[in-house]
């Protein structure tokens, strides 16, 4: 066996370095596009112990720890994976984002800008080529053996790559699905003209296709004929006008005479007829044999009968997207359409189950979803999540998914892994708070429940990795303040941080209009995720940003609710400051905002939503919904704001029919 050797692929003791096998739970965030009657069912089922209907599901999270947490529920269960990996050593996460124009000027103002990599995509960057084409074999070969494991018997994948890591990619996927399961390598021809001034220009990219076994979903495609192949190839009409050509009857191999009419013919030395007697009759029935004088037997073709040329493994019919596509958002590496349609059609049925991992601007869960497959797509960038989102619900008719993390799990694991030595959870919770406080330069307080520490007059409140941060826990720590420090003036403090992963939907106007109320600045933080990577934390590349706060218009008008967005506030901490001058007018920052008109203190359903397109920049400030019965009604509506960062408020209603 042929073996490629990269340095870390094997340990000290010779064992080969795999992938981490930690399956954690996922938590639901998010569904979308599911109606009234759907959440009803779901929560029937699930009252009942019944496993739910499918829903699609789009992942935010890394793949080292998403992948090994389908594994107990899909292990064995994906008919189809595409990934398209990043595969140039210059590539990054950042992206470009519209700024809206001004909606109260005349003049057309929209511009972009880059928004660069968040720590942690940096961090997956450095992960994946930070000791250069090494890094990327191992973190390759990982991420193939994980999909292999999930990979259906009769399943296949499809990873898109380039000429800068293609031929070593092949040589991994051999190592992992087996030299004999790979099918093709597919040359899909990206550029018609790509100019370079000392090689033939590059105007191409691979895509290997592996199979898990030899009996595997396969459906042939293909294309139109091209004018000129029609020309010279079915240059025969029949009376009817009926474009045809003549083809051969023959076949390698040896076999026995058949009749044609009343003669019998033999096929020559090593052929044999490619078709059964009883075709052979059917064809001749139908006048479609031609017998020459020398017994040479050839079929009519007819042009309307055949479907199409069937697709080779050079593909150039497929086009890469213009600037003026109707498909195209501006994403990096976005992926038309067609080419995802192909893959999907030649390898997977109706309903059958398809995976990327790597899904960008989500064009294989849109072809997916289009063409009636079940989906899961993941990715780690928040903006990659944010524009699949937009996406899909770009199509009237896409059906119901849910937006998924890791969330407190994978905290929960860190918090575990981080602090191994500790001998109680207390002391787990107390090494938890030091650290966080550490990483945001506070020292510690002894003496409070609810108060963990001070810095620059502040006291600084550290939330758990459990659950989100809460009015009564705000209700805890300014009653605590008050009491403890306001009161007695033990420290000189002028206010408090909050620091929380997760806050309250309800948490930044009505815990801070509590905290006023009793003469406490309050500042809610959040903790970054950045925080879980031991590189991000030794480089000192851990930020710590407020919310941002939105406010809203409610009116009731019997059953029916209004709410209007009147002001969204962005602290400027995180916000590049080129966007910072361009942004003239608060309604800029909203990209997408949706509406749950029946939160019931589980997932936000998404029950309407307004959002920004290329082709419709504009955005709706305001929406309602009439209600059916009297009732208490809590109202939940999510900002997701130009950098992809989310933001939510909770209004409460009383209905009285």
């Amino acid at each position: 066996m042929t073996e490629l050797i990269w340095q870390g692929k094997y340990d000290k003791d010779g064992k080969k370095n795999g992938p981490v096998r930690i399956a954690l739970p996922f938590q639901t965030v998010e569904t979308v596009n599911e109606s009234a009657q759907d959440r009803g069912r779901m929560l029937d089922l699930f009252a009942k112990g019944k496993p739910g209907e499918w829903r699609n599901r789009l992942i935010w999270g890394d793949k080292k720890y998403v992948l090994p947490s389908l594994l107990p529920e899909f292990a064995g269960k994906v008919n189809l994976i595409y990934i398209d990996p990043p595969f140039n050593v210059g590539a990054d996460f950042s992206f470009t984002a519209t700024i809206p124009d001004n909606p109260e000027t005349e003049e057309d103002e929209t511009t972009s800008f880059t928004k660069q990599a968040s720590i942690i995509e940096q961090k997956a960057y450095r992960d994946t080529w930070g000791k250069g084409l090494e890094s990327y074999l191992q973190w390759f070969y990982e991420t193939a053996i994980l999909l292999r494991e999930l990979l259906a018997e009769d399943g296949s994948i499809y990873v898109h790559l380039d000429w800068h890591v293609g031929h070593y990619a092949k040589a991994v996927l051999d190592e992992v699905f087996g030299y004999d399961n790979f099918k093709n390598e597919v040359v899909w021809q990206r550029f018609n003209y790509h100019a370079d001034a000392k090689r033939y220009g590059i105007v191409h990219e691979g895509i290997l296709f592996y199979t898990k076994t030899e009996k595997y979903i396969w459906n042939p495609q293909r294309t139109s004929f091209k004018e000129s192949y029609i020309r010279s190839h079915f240059n025969q009409k029949d009376k009817d006008g009926r474009n045809y050509r003549y083809d051969n009857m023959l076949a390698k191999g040896d076999g026995p005479a058949r009749k044609f009419g009343n003669k019998l013919i033999s096929p020559n030395p090593g052929t044999h007829w490619r078709y059964s007697q009883e075709k052979i009759d059917e064809l001749w029935k139908q006048d479609k044999l031609i017998i020459s004088d020398s017994d040479r037997v050839s079929v009519k073709r007819y042009l309307d009968e055949i479907d199409g040329a069937v697709i080779h493994s050079i593909w150039t019919d497929i086009n890469p997207l213009n600037s003026q596509a109707i498909e195209r958002i501006d994403y990096p590496t976005q992926k038309p359409e067609a080419l995802l349609e192909r893959v999907i059609k030649a390898s997977s049925n109706e309903n059958d189950l398809v995976l990327d991992c790597f899904c960008g601007s989500g064009t294989t869960a849109a072809a997916a979803d289009k063409l009636n497959r079940r989906w899961i797509a993941c990715d780690l960038g928040r903006f990659a999540i944010h524009t699949t989102r937009k996406r899909l619900l770009g199509n009237p008719d896409v059906k119901p998914f849910v937006v998924q993390n890791l969330g407190k799990y994978e905290r929960q694991e860190w918090m575990g892994a981080e602090f191994p030595d500790a001998d109680s959870r207390a002391a787990v919770e107390q090494r938890y708070r030091h650290f966080m406080l550490q990483l945001f330069g506070a020292e510690p307080v002894n003496g409070y429940s609810w108060l963990h520490g001070v810095k620059a007059h502040r006291m600084v409140h550290i939330g758990g990795v459990d659950a989100p941060v809460s009015i009564g826990d705000v209700k805890s720590i300014v009653q605590e303040f008050w009491k403890s420090v306001g009161k007695t003036g033990d420290i000189e403090t002028n206010g408090i941080d909050v620091l929380g992963w997760d806050f309250a939907f309800e948490i930044n106007e009505t815990a801070r209009q509590f905290a006023a109320e009793n003469k406490v600045d309050v500042k809610f933080k959040k903790i970054p995720r950045e925080v879980l990577e031991k590189k991000a934390v030794d480089q000192g590349d851990i930020r710590f940003f407020e919310l941002a706060s939105l406010a809203v218009d409610t009116k009731i008008d019997k059953e029916t609710v209004t709410v209007e967005l009147t002001n969204f506030i962005v602290p400027p901490d995180d916000v590049p400051e080129d966007v910072r001058h361009a942004i003239t007018h608060w309604q800029q920052w909203i990209d997408y905002w949706a509406v749950d008109w029946n939160y019931r203190n589980d997932t936000f359903h998404n029950e309407w939503q307004s959002y920004r397109t290329k082709k419709e920049p504009g955005i709706e400030l305001s929406t309602r919904h009439k209600y059916k019965e009297s009732g208490t009604y809590n109202i939940v509506i999510k900002i997701i704001d130009i950098l992809g960062n989310d933001t939510t408020k909770l209004i409460t209603v009383e209905i009285k029919l």
